[in-house]
């Protein structure tokens, strides 16, 4: 797989990712009272936006035949 995430989305990704992760563990740790599903799913989301944020490459993105690298 090539890269295709780039520029503001790449940034974007991981801030915005760093953020619900941050958020998710401290959902699933008591000390945002939001439950833990919600915790859950905001740590799971960040997780994969980090993810595809720092590698660049996103399967999502891929498939819908979108390139953020130029």
């Amino acid at each position: 797989m090539e890269k295709n995430v780039g520029g503001i989305d790449r940034t974007t990704r991981i801030v915005v990712g760093a953020f619900l992760t941050v958020a998710g563990i401290a959902g699933l740790t008591g000390y945002w009272a939001v439950g833990i599903a919600i915790g859950v799913a905001a740590l799971l989301v960040g997780a994969i936006l980090v993810v595809t944020g720092t590698t660049q490459k996103c399967p999502i993105n891929e498939a819908a035949g979108v390139d953020t690298t130029k």
